[in-house]
């Protein structure tokens, strides 16, 4: 078990942003006043009782929460512990993201936004910011890595027909980082009527700690899940995989400071975490600005940022969220990774020994669960935050091959 500092409270960053050395708004000039809008209000209106009451009702009658905690028979059997799922796949939209963008748009429209902006990799937060921008009649325009685009086409033929315009991002590795850059600049081009609807816990302060409190939805039921499946609140193991982050900072969330749960973050390690084709961000990162955020980033000698590599396209991404950044360096996370290999053989694994088909970057959490030394006593719950019907065709790659 970790050592763990008792006096740190892991939730909250200081009113600059940090967490530890990690954090803060590094932004241009022109986001300025549309950043500190949100870093003035967006407590304030979060925690404002009919604000609370429209989020849940919406999580509970449209996005279907909360969502089952599954024990997993088989599966605790193969790996020789009790593990719980956590079925994120089985909110509206087929993934965790809309927890996120059902929270911002209710922040955005309280801010008097008229139109919405997104970055999406694998597609789920656009199609979780596309779905929310049509339930609220807003428009909407998400940017997208040309190869994403390629690689994730479901998800990008779910977007166009909930009306959103999708625009591709054609410079760099054309993935997550791009999208993300591009995104940015459409928002300093159109920076008053606009609200940047980021989707994991990366960007400038206030991004990180909200998108975490609006995820944290999922730690809040697992807790009760729990006490009512085991008798107790707190697992041993909380396990999620992470690229910026999100769906890891929602289900550790409730946890932080929890001294007894041990936070297993799943990064992915692409062809290998040395093989230079990689998105292993703590072990191949140091610390650097990305995205309007300190945190731990990929990076060459004179501070450019390397081009990751995941078969994922929601991991595949050069940073982390600065959150995760401290729970890296203060050790109060395990991070760990898996390769594009064993989360492949994974998403199988998962479907034919549970009949649940996971998201490629889902199916990177599962894949370290036979190397984690799990006691029979263990209560080991895993974050399955994304269902796999968007990789199909990656997983149909994989069948036509080994006929």
């Amino acid at each position: 078990m970790h050592s763990f500092n008792q006096n740190i409270n892991y939730q909250d960053p200081s009113a600059e942003g940090y967490y530890g050395d990690f954090g803060g708004a590094y932004i241009p000039e022109m986001l300025y006043s549309n950043v500190e809008t949100l870093k003035t209000q967006y407590i304030q209106i979060m925690q404002d009782p009919a604000f609370q009451r429209e989020f849940h009702a919406l999580l509970k009658d449209y996005v279907g929460r909360p969502t089952p905690l599954f024990y997993a028979e088989r599966l605790s059997k193969e790996i020789g512990t009790q593990i719980y799922l956590k079925r994120e796949d089985l909110c509206h939209t087929g993934a965790h993201k809309i927890n996120n963008t059902i929270g911002q748009i209710l922040l955005a429209q309280r801010l008097g936004k008229k139109k919405i902006i997104a970055e999406t990799g694998a597609g789920q937060h656009g199609v979780a910011t596309a779905t929310v921008c049509a339930l609220n009649g807003m428009e909407c325009v998400v940017y997208m890595g040309e190869k994403d685009i390629e690689r994730q086409a479901p998800n990008v033929a779910r977007m166009k027909m909930l009306g959103a315009t999708v625009i591709p991002a054609k410079s760099g590795s054309k993935t997550l980082k791009d999208a993300t850059n591009e995104a940015i600049r459409a928002w300093i081009n159109e920076p008053n009527d606009t609200h940047y609807i980021i989707g994991s816990v990366v960007g400038p302060h206030p991004y990180p700690d909200m998108v975490a409190r609006f995820q944290s939805v999922i730690s809040d039921e697992i807790r009760k899940q729990l006490k009512i499946k085991t008798g107790s609140e707190l697992p041993t193991h909380v396990v999620a995989c992470v690229g910026g982050g999100s769906n890891a900072a929602g289900a550790f969330y409730h946890f932080l400071n929890e001294q007894t749960v041990e936070l297993i973050a799943v990064e992915a390690a692409g062809h290998g975490v040395y093989s230079g084709m990689s998105a292993a961000t703590t072990q191949l990162g140091k610390p650097g600005i990305l995205h309007g955020s300190k945190s731990i980033l990929m990076q060459t000698e004179d501070g450019q940022v390397v081009e990751p590599h995941s078969i994922s396209a929601g991991l595949d991404y050069p940073g982390i969220g600065p959150l995760h950044a401290f729970l890296y360096e203060s050790k109060r996370g395990t991070f760990t990774s898996a390769t594009d290999e064993e989360a492949l053989e994974w998403a199988f694994q998962l479907s034919e020994m549970e009949g649940i088909i996971p998201a490629l970057e889902t199916a990177h959490a599962f894949a370290i669960l036979p190397k984690m030394n799990f006691k029979p006593t263990d209560v080991v719950v895993v974050c399955l935050s994304g269902r796999g019907d968007k990789d199909l065709a990656t997983y149909m790659q994989v069948m036509d091959s080994k006929k």
